[in-house]
């Protein structure tokens, strides 16, 4: 544990943000397994809400700092890339 003043702080600040990452990343995980599982079932027009609503999230978290800009992007084109041939097929 810390003994300064300031390095106290500083603990406390880190293990807030810590906590609220730890939120923002599992929900945005959550919001793609939802999009994932209304792929398998194969239902497009599910699958189209379930993908708009993840983009949204990963931007969210993208923009909070969670996520890197590169990891965000490669995850939204690899879902708009499965949605993609999920529509071409239907």
């Amino acid at each position: 544990m810390a003994n300064h003043k300031s390095a106290i702080k500083r603990y406390k600040q880190n293990d807030k943000r810590r906590e609220l990452n730890r939120d923002h990343r599992s929900r945005m995980r959550t919001f793609v397994k939802k999009f994932r599982t209304a792929l398998e079932t194969g239902d497009v027009e599910v699958a189209r809400t379930a993908l708009a609503d993840s983009l949204k999230v990963i931007e969210q978290t993208k923009s909070r700092g969670v996520i890197h800009g590169n990891t965000a992007s490669r995850l939204v084109s690899r879902l708009t890339l499965s949605f993609n041939k999920l529509n071409a097929a239907a």
